[in-house]
């Protein structure tokens, strides 16, 4: 067993690509020692694992546990792979962090959730979205009850990331079977943004087309109308697959006011006009740490990305030294990985029954 320094827990990255250029600098950053790499391919694995200053590479997740007493597992591979690993290292007693799209379907997502409870490790989504001061205070506006009652949302993102069929993409992007598609993808990011800030979903109706020249793969839009156990009714509509700029709109209506995100500054209008809300202290950011180097061109920069999954990671080592987290945003457990699966579920079979009407609830 290599020997490590254990006022640093012992941590475990899984997949090469997100987890060289966010997990490993994220965890770094608060506190913990990456003791090795895991991916599919071994000299793939050993050059990223060096250029990332990790000193150990693996091509199997049990046998890395093993030799290196890592105690924390990150997962940060295809979706389809989440399940099985998530499996080993719960077996092996070690605390958790697993990616989006969290789960292939609802039945693997409990089982997952109902391991890590009979383990009694610590367990976490990579939902690190939550703490983007932007949409951390729309939640945080809303629950104050800022706009009186939530009535009436919308949340729409036109993009051109696949928009051309050369894109540079990893393959299982496109690919049902390995849990691919722009619903899990990027979905589930709103999905949780919706059920954080507006609570849980009662019943939707979803389409998932492709709208770029793309024919037989995974789709690249969704189109989604709910409501909300609270009575919000919304809707979502988002494509990767769109030519030109970028356009985009977050914005509900409630009783006593409406509230919309742009460009990062969240607005409220009510009787008394309009104005922007400011970042409140226990909401800014860390400065992110610098960004992995990366031997992929598809990587783009870490951004925002990078600062809220290190608010994560520290959530994750408070947890791990057995202290409460200090933050002020909801922890995202595996609970909420399975209730996140339960919509997407949904949502699929929904299109897959021409956008009938689906209850969850």
């Amino acid at each position: 067993m290599t020997s490590v320094n254990r006022l640093k827990p012992p941590a475990l990255v899984v997949g090469t690509a997100f987890g060289c250029r966010i997990h490993i600098p994220a965890l770094r950053a608060a506190g913990f020692e990456v003791v090795g790499l895991v991916g599919t391919d071994a000299e793939r694995t050993q050059r990223r694992a060096e250029s990332s200053g990790v000193l150990q590479a693996f091509t199997d997740l049990d046998e890395a546990i093993r030799r290196t007493g890592a105690t924390v597992v990150t997962v940060a591979t295809p979706p389809h792979t989440h399940g099985p690993l998530s499996m080993v290292a719960i077996s092996r007693g070690c605390h958790i962090l697993c990616e989006k799209p969290f789960a292939r379907d609802v039945v693997e997502a409990r089982a997952m959730l109902e391991a890590a409870q009979r383990a009694g490790v610590v367990h976490l989504v990579g939902h690190e979205f939550r703490w983007t001061p932007d949409r951390a205070i729309f939640a945080r506006a809303i629950a104050e009850g800022l706009i009186g009652k939530p009535k009436l949302a919308i949340i729409v993102q036109y993009m051109g990331l696949v928009a051309s069929p050369e894109a540079k993409m990893p393959l299982w992007w496109f690919d049902e079977q390995a849990g691919g598609g722009w619903l899990g993808a990027q979905g589930s990011h709103i999905i949780d943004q919706v059920r954080t800030a507006l609570g849980e979903f009662v019943s939707l109706s979803a389409t998932l087309p492709t709208v770029s020249a793309r024919e037989g793969v995974a789709e690249d839009s969704y189109a989604v109308r709910f409501q909300t156990a609270n009575g919000v009714e919304g809707v979502l509509q988002h494509t990767a697959g769109a030519w030109g700029p970028g356009a985009g709109m977050t914005r509900v209506a409630g009783t006593e006011g409406t509230i919309w995100i742009e460009s990062g500054t969240v607005k409220v209008a009510d009787r008394n006009g309009t104005r922007d809300l400011p970042v409140p202290s226990d909401l800014i950011l860390p400065p992110p740490p610098p960004p992995t180097p990366s031997d992929d061109p598809r990587h783009r920069s870490p951004g925002v990305e990078l600062g809220a999954f290190t608010r994560l990671c520290e959530v994750l080592r408070a947890a791990v030294d057995g202290k409460a987290p200090a933050t002020a945003v909801p922890v995202p457990t595996f609970a909420d990985g399975v209730a996140c699966t339960e919509v997407l579920d949904a949502i699929r079979k929904s299109a897959a029954n021409n956008g009938e009407l689906v209850r969850l609830r």
